[in-house]
């Protein structure tokens, strides 16, 4: 069992590790290097630099998407099984009692991913599966028997795959690695079984940082740039406001005050205080599109949508993009798995922080099962309404879908729900929150990387929430196309991600074991408790 002592030396090492006040240089030079590189190569030819990450995207979606899928599936129902399983009692982090109470813990993980682009997605993207038929299904586009299967395409995209990558196994191996073992609370740790001591000093661990860091700044800076340009349509078409990029850059300006601020002031202040107001402002938004909506529709919707993705599972999981509609799957499935692999590594991360206390089977769950449940609850009340208003006429948004113009269909729904331009300002203002969680969170995870450990400079935080929103205002100004091939960028950047989180298949459940064996949960390894005797209650944890 992990006694105090060893939870102090843990902390030292990790102390020391973390000692550079910036972080470690070899990631910091190479993550900035990346942005300096990519805005240079934009200014020099934007034309050559898109056409480049085009191709590469393409052929590691065609190469290597049927891998993604593969690694996400895995990981799902591992990580179910770990949560099952004796060792799934084990608690995270060295702690008796949760840091963090449920409703806050839970809201900061709601807001985390969901906040990544789920909001900008949640209105638009059943209404596109509506009208374009997925893959998988034969059903007539536009029908009523299309509800269901565009709901289910939906929460496959945003449903158990997305969430498990983000804060199962990989969560366990980082708790177990760092709370008990004093192992750096950074990527290199989850290619420790593999590489040993070698990982973890040197340029090669730096380098793996440094690669999952630029794959989070790919995939953070895409959401908030494309926000300021919904958020300037929106203020634009309900307002009058000008629709330039003088409005975008005082968008940009905001938002990066409110969650750099978030930040610095750190999980038990900024980042849980504003997951919590927006939790209860979606809550709000919610039970108004449900009482006052088509609840009947959505009701049956929900219902049938989530009955198919449960029949149509494996069939959604496992399609390839060697078919006649691979552009389909390249644009659909694997851009978006790629993405949640890019984030994996430091969403893992910062999960196993704010989940100390709480048991394995807590997390999993929580990550694993409640969280997608929540988001197929919130893209059938959006998403569902749109194909409501899509089906009897009222709106039409099949030109704006097939162009893929997010903004206008998000904006467009809005205003068709109860409230009209009241209830689109909200979904405004909940959406610009939505992306300020995610910039607070992932620039306190880069920080951490840097360092190390959990308590990085708040000066640190800072600079990679600034460097995010500058690097958009860059990439706006040169036009929301390149914000398009940054966001095309995640897909290659989930390569180097990918074989970072392939371990943790086997280290998941081998680490959750550890960790109950250590608290006295499962017998020590060679002894079998006898029928009907039980181990023993965990011993006491320290709860530093």
């Amino acid at each position: 069992m992990t006694t105090s002592a060893s939870s102090t030396a843990a902390s030292n090492a990790t102390r020391e590790t973390g000692a550079r006040r910036f972080g470690d240089p070899i990631v910091l030079g190479l993550s900035i290097g990346f942005i300096l590189l990519f805005l240079g190569l934009s200014l020099y030819d934007i034309e050559w630099t898109a056409g480049l990450i085009s191709s590469g995207f393409a052929w590691t979606a065609s190469t290597l998407g049927s891998f993604f899928q593969l690694l996400l599936l895995l990981t799902f129902l591992i990580g179910m099984g770990v949560a099952i399983s004796p060792a799934g009692s084990a608690k995270v982090g060295n702690l008796n009692t949760p840091e963090l109470s449920t409703f806050k813990w839970l809201s900061i993980i709601m807001c985390t991913l969901l906040a990544g682009g789920g909001v900008f997605f949640a209105a638009g993207e059943p209404v596109y599966h509506f009208v374009v038929t997925p893959p998988v299904f034969s059903t007539e586009a536009g029908t009523a028997e299309a509800v269901a299967p565009a709901l289910a395409q939906s929460f496959m995209h945003w449903g158990f795959l997305a969430w498990a990558i983000l804060g199962t196994l990989s969560a366990i191996v980082l708790a177990h690695a760092h709370y008990v073992k004093g192992q750096p609370l950074q990527p290199r740790t989850l290619l420790y079984p593999v590489f040993g001591e070698r990982i973890m000093q040197g340029w090669f661990g730096g380098v793996v940082d440094a690669a999952c860091v630029i794959a989070v700044v790919a995939g953070t800076v895409g959401p908030i740039g494309f926000l300021a340009t919904q958020v300037s349509f929106g203020l634009h078409e309900l307002f009058g406001f000008p629709e330039g990029y003088g409005t975008q850059l005082v968008i940009l300006a905001v938002l990066a005050g409110v969650y750099v601020t978030s930040a610095m002031t750190g999980i038990h202040r900024g980042i849980q205080i504003l997951s919590r107001f927006n939790v209860f402002l979606a809550l709000a938004i919610a039970a108004v599109i449900f009482i006052f909506g088509p609840t009947l529709f959505l009701t049956n919707a929900y219902t049938q949508g989530f009955g198919e993705y449960i029949n149509s599972f494996f069939a959604m999981a496992t399609v390839t993009s060697v078919t006649a509609e691979g552009w389909w799957m390249q644009w659909w499935t694997i851009f978006f798995f790629a993405w949640f692999l890019g984030y994996g590594p430091l969403m893992a991360l910062f999960v196993a922080r704010i989940s100390r206390g709480r048991t394995i089977r807590q997390m999993i769950l929580a990550v694993g099962v409640m969280a997608p449940v929540a988001t197929t609850v919130w893209f059938t009340l959006l998403g569902g309404s749109g194909i409501f208003y899509q089906l009897t006429g009222v709106i039409d948004l099949s030109e704006a879908l097939n162009n893929f113009q997010f903004d206008v269909a998000t904006l467009t729904i809005a205003q068709a729900l109860p409230g009209g331009s009241l209830m689109a300002l909200a979904i405004l203002m909940l959406t610009t929150i939505f992306v300020a969680t995610t910039g607070d969170s992932m620039s306190y995870a880069i920080a951490v990387v840097s360092a190390g450990h959990d308590d990085p400079e708040p000066i640190v935080r800072a600079f990679w929430g600034v460097a995010m929103a500058l690097m958009a205002a860059v990439l706006l100004y040169m036009g929301a196309g390149q914000i398009s091939a940054l966001q095309q960028f995640i897909v290659i950047t989930a390569i180097p991600v990918s074989l970072v989180l392939l371990p943790s298949l086997y280290m998941g459940p081998k680490s959750a074991y550890a960790m109950a064996r250590e608290q006295g949960i499962v017998p020590p390894k060679g002894e079998v408790a006898l029928v009907g005797e039980t181990t023993g209650s965990p011993q006491s944890l320290s709860g530093k």
